[in-house]
């Protein structure tokens, strides 16, 4: 008799469970304690600082411990957060913030305008929109102990939206944290959000544990996106580290975990047929995943190499090892994503349906490639970018690419995609990563859609026509406007190519029914406030 993939890996979760009596145990003890909250979002932040790094396990612990001056709600809009009420000036170059009342950091010191401040100057260099706006600011000064305001050179009509953005998100901390260059990490893990860090019980490799902060006072608006009032229902998170996906899915089946943030598709049937599970898209927006190539080495620092790649790459064979259920996957052309108000088809002619192999082979050709070794990083611990690293190697081998995989888990794609060395050194020509869909409408606010050269994202590209377009962003007033000039950016992203789209994906995730009020966004974050157990 044959077996499937998925009768295996049905038979190895049941045996995996059955097997283990120390599951058993503690799976008694987690379900039955409703003031606990087990998570497994991923593998576990290396760097704690949200500004350090965009990866998006830094992003939602930094979300749970520190708080946000606005956020966007399920719309889009951005909502305030720590801000009690704002007024712009008639010229609109000067915004004045108070904040609200009842703001407190965890180590008891109350939160005043002179962190906010410093928060702002060092996510202004960090952070592409805060970046913009401080090259657009003349000030950001303490106005007293609740009031600062943002002084302009010239009108910057998105600058709630910047404030507001939930990539690299402006976290506001301690002045004294805020003082640090962005190169130099933040551990302290001080801030003034829902959750504090439990550095007592960290325990590196395996979980990190997060307490109700229980003198954080939440706004009074319902919870929306990522706005409103940040409610914590638990007196404990615990993001548990469980890097092997069946081992993950036995542990939620036995109740040992209440939610599991990334679930392969393979388990989806058995999820829904479990009377203890249940699938929920809490990524709404889904994921666009991307080969990012280095701009700075060889081949891919001769745009006909890039040219190549963007032939040929089929999206639908890539989508089939990261979304095969095709409910969850969309191709996509446009550099602002899918469904935003600025996708357009401008520049969009190299794609094809299978891809076009032979156009890519004469590409390199052109660009001079001589059988050079590219490197691909590989992230072995993130099912989906493994297999994406894999598909595109096998690709570019087949038209005589000397591809060459470098795997390691995420933590060492992570810190190996900073340098910008040759590949000899320990450089990299390729790496995979994914960015929620909808930040793509942000082209401000999305490091991927900078093109400034050695002060870009990753990868490096450079391209200065098309960044005095995305300048323009900030002081265009009209939708109509900036519509017109996304076609423009797009036809320039495209020439130069500044990343190469492999799909779009919308990854369930699974949760145990005795969890609700898990917050599902299109922003691509999973908040941990609002979450809470009930009895079964």
């Amino acid at each position: 008799m044959e077996i499937s993939r998925r009768d295996l890996i049905k038979l190895s979760v049941a045996a995996g469970a059955a097997l283990s009596a120390s599951s058993i145990v503690r799976a008694q003890a987690a379900s039955s304690d409703t003031r606990v909250l087990r998570l497994v979002l991923g593998t576990l932040p290396v760097s704690f600082d949200p500004l350090f790094t965009t990866s998006g396990d830094t992003q939602d612990h930094g979300l749970a411990i520190y708080d946000t001056l606005f956020a966007f709600d399920s719309k889009r809009v951005a909502r305030p957060q720590m801000i009690d009420n704002w007024n712009v000036s008639k010229d609109r170059l000067t915004y004045t913030f108070a904040l609200r009342d009842g703001l407190g950091f965890h180590d008891g010191a109350p939160v005043t305008a002179a962190d906010c401040v410093a928060s702002i100057r060092r996510w202004g260099a960090a952070a592409p929109g805060g970046k913009m706006l401080m090259e657009m600011a003349k000030d950001v000064s303490k106005k007293d102990e609740r009031t600062f305001t943002i002084s302009l050179r010239e009108p910057f009509e998105l600058l709630i939206d910047t404030l507001a953005s939930p990539t690299q998100f402006l976290a506001v901390m301690r002045e004294k944290d805020g003082k640090l260059s962005p190169t130099e990490q933040v551990t302290d893990n001080i801030g003034s959000g829902p959750f504090k860090f439990n550095r007592a019980l960290a325990k590196p490799g395996a979980n990190f544990t997060y307490d109700r902060n229980e003198k954080y006072v939440p706004r009074k608006e319902a919870p929306d996106g990522l706005a409103g009032g940040k409610i914590v229902e638990v007196d404990r998170a615990i993001w548990e580290n469980i890097s092997d996906q069946q081992t993950a899915l036995a542990a939620l089946q036995a109740g040992e975990i209440d939610f599991l943030l990334n679930c392969p598709a393979d388990f989806y049937p058995t999820i829904e047929s479990d009377p203890n599970l249940q699938l929920q898209v809490v990524l709404a927006g889904g994921q666009d995943y991307f080969a990012r190539v280095n701009f700075l080495q060889s081949p891919f620092d001769n745009v006909k190499a890039r040219q190549a790649l963007l032939h040929l790459v089929d999206q639908e064979a890539f989508l089939r090892v990261t979304a095969p259920d095709p409910r969850y996957a969309q191709r996509i052309t446009s550099m602002f994503g899918n469904g935003s108000p600025y996708s357009n088809d401008e520049n969009t002619g190299w794609y094809k349906k299978g891809g076009d192999p032979e156009r890519a082979k004469q590409l390199f050709k052109e660009a001079g490639y001589a059988g050079e070794k590219v490197v691909i990083l590989d992230s072995t611990d993130w099912a989906q970018g493994d297999n994406c690293a894999q598909l595109l190697a096998s690709e570019l081998k087949k038209i005589g690419v000397n591809a060459e995989l470098a795997p390691s888990d995420w933590a060492g794609v992570a810190a190996r995609r900073a340098n910008k060395g040759a590949v000899e050194g320990d450089g990299w020509n390729i790496h995979i990563s994914n960015w929620p869909n909808l930040a793509l409408s942000d082209p401000i606010g999305c490091a991927l859609l900078q093109a400034s050269g050695e002060n870009a994202w990753y990868g490096w590209p450079k391209n200065d026509e098309y960044e005095a377009l995305r300048a323009k962003w900030a002081v265009v007033r009209t939708l109509d406007e900036r519509k017109a000039l996304a076609r423009k950016m797009q036809h320039l992203w495209w020439d130069f190519v500044g990343a190469v789209f492999l799909g779009q994906a919308v990854e369930p995730s699974a949760r145990r029914k005795t969890l609700t009020g898990v917050i599902s966004n299109d922003l691509g974050r999973c908040p941990m406030w609002n979450m809470q157990k009930v009895s079964a």
